[in-house]
């Protein structure tokens, strides 16, 4: 053969190296794991939360359990959360801590808790929740 034919043949091989597709990732690794809690939702007046920020009942803030909030890593996350009892959903921006809560318990502003088909003469009511995934915007 000649030196021009290798050289066609050794392109061709480099050719279909680089043009050759990308693998997949791995199904199980690009998927986050999602938790969902139950527990007691409560309410509670806000004000400035543990998370440094000023907040006013009308908005949807959820304070946590001091056991999930521990140096506040899940501040500015948003919650999924629903009414066991009405199956009313609702979203809550996390922006304070609950000492009081137990892990799966959860202080809700009235607006939220309200938004939840609950009054706040009932005070207490069944809810389970989930994170959604850091930067979800309802």
């Amino acid at each position: 053969m000649s030196p021009f034919t290798y050289a066609v043949l050794i392109l061709a091989a480099l050719s279909s190296v680089i043009a050759a597709p990308a693998p997949l990732p791995d199904a199980a690794t690009s998927l986050e794991k999602r938790v969902t809690h139950s527990g007691r939702g409560t309410f509670f007046h806000v004000g400035l939360g543990a998370c440094g920020k000023n907040n006013v009942d009308s908005d949807h803030i959820v304070a946590i359990s001091s056991d999930i909030f521990g140096k506040g890593g899940n501040c500015e996350q948003f919650m999924d959360i629903t009414n066991a009892k009405t199956g009313k959903k609702a979203f809550g921006l996390v922006r304070d801590e609950c000492p009081g809560c137990g892990a799966g318990d959860i202080d809700m502003s009235p607006s939220l808790f309200q938004a939840l088909g609950a009054s706040l003469d009932e005070g207490v009511v069944k809810v389970s929740w989930h994170f959604e995934k850091k930067g979800f915007k309802p």
